[in-house]
């Protein structure tokens, strides 16, 4: 069990609170509980008990009720610490603590008048240690479910990090055979084995899977399915395993479930925060030359003339007036007349069509 930091030992407990986990055989294997070392605690004195079932807000205990407990619970108003105690892979001493409780009430076990199923709820929220070791199965049973399809590709370095050893067997009829693994996931494998693919394929398989630190190997039944040839191995053959998820072991669903958690999955890192493009600079816009727009040539045929065509008369007319001068000549002004209207004529934005990016 790696170290789990503060902030997802709080999502575990926001998630999962009000979940029960029954404390079957196999959750007691994975968890690691030491039976033997829990037990109540009430003024003072002790009373082995057995785990039933545990959440984050409480927990059911089977109780002998000849040992005079229930007159300890009423001297303690129904107040009693539970202790829990759990025997954790990287850690060289068993881990234990109390969890401070509240007895709400008790009812006969199995039939037997000396044995009660006692409900306790918790006066606080439980230490980390428990929400971290009862987080880890709820999350691999959910992920189980939620990322069942995706694959962990087997290399060098997923495998030490697994810790898988290569001691894989996969056994067919009875008849153990040696295979390589090149993916698996939570609800099966691919493998690649010797074998011809027609007389494999839809049989059925059970897989062994070695695992170390801590050192344990789980039994996966399945089917074989979607055979393929290996490429220059004419001997060899690649199939899936797809496991009976009613018997995949939970102990395999948190290993798995550990891997994916400590890898960034893929669509994690495209949803990140992803800086916008630069948007190309818009194009400058053309220096208009000319205030007045270009003119048709019959405007200036039919009356205007350029300043090189007019008499030296009409060149004289056009130089700004002194106070002393007469004012310009009549034909001066009938001459830019043409000009005025050749201005409302043409059309409003000829120089000025840009292709700007959208």
């Amino acid at each position: 069990m790696g170290i789990m930091t503060s902030q997802k030992i709080a999502t575990y407990y926001e998630l999962f609170k009000g979940i029960d986990v029954s404390f079957s055989k196999e959750i007691i294997q994975v968890t690691g509980l030491i039976a033997n070392q829990v037990y109540l605690k009430c003024v003072g004195d002790f009373w082995p008990c057995v785990i039933f079932s545990s959440s984050f807000q409480g927990a059911k205990v089977v109780v002998s009720t000849k040992s005079g407990i229930l007159q300890k619970l009423e001297r303690a108003n129904n107040m009693v610490s539970l202790r829990f105690c759990f025997k954790v892979a990287d850690k060289g001493n068993p881990v234990a603590f109390f969890v401070n409780t509240k007895s709400t009430g008790y009812s006969a076990y199995g039939g037997s008048e000396d044995t009660a199923l006692f409900n306790l709820q918790f006066t606080q929220r439980p230490p980390d240690d428990l929400i971290e070791i009862m987080g880890r199965i709820l999350d691999a049973n959910i992920n189980s479910k939620k990322r069942k399809d995706e694959r962990i590709i087997v290399t060098p370095d997923s495998l030490r990090k697994l810790n898988i050893t290569k001691e894989n067997a996969v056994i067919i009829q009875g008849v153990p055979r040696q295979c390589i693994l090149r993916d698996l996931s939570f609800t099966g494998v691919k493998i690649i084995m010797m074998g011809v693919a027609k007389f494999l394929v839809d049989k059925e398989a059970i897989l062994t899977l070695v695992f170390d630190d801590p050192k344990e190997s789980f039994t996966l039944h399945g089917m074989f399915a979607n055979a393929e040839l290996v490429e220059g191995r004419k001997e060899l053959v690649s199939l899936e395993i797809n496991f009976n998820e009613s018997l995949i072991p939970m102990g395999y669903k948190v290993r798995i479930n550990d891997y994916l958690s400590s890898q960034v999955r893929p669509d994690v890192r495209i949803m990140g925060p992803v800086m916008p493009a630069a948007k190309p600079a818009p194009a400058k816009a053309p220096e208009a030359k000319a205030k007045t727009p270009p003119q048709d040539p019959k405007q200036k045929t039919e009356g205007q003339k350029t300043e090189g065509d007019q008499p030296a008369g009409e060149k004289q007319a056009a130089k700004p007036e002194t106070p002393k001068e007469s004012p310009a000549p009549a034909p001066a002004k009938e001459e830019a007349a043409p000009a005025a209207k050749a201005e409302t004529d043409a059309p409003a934005d000829d120089g000025f069509d840009l292709d700007l990016p959208s």
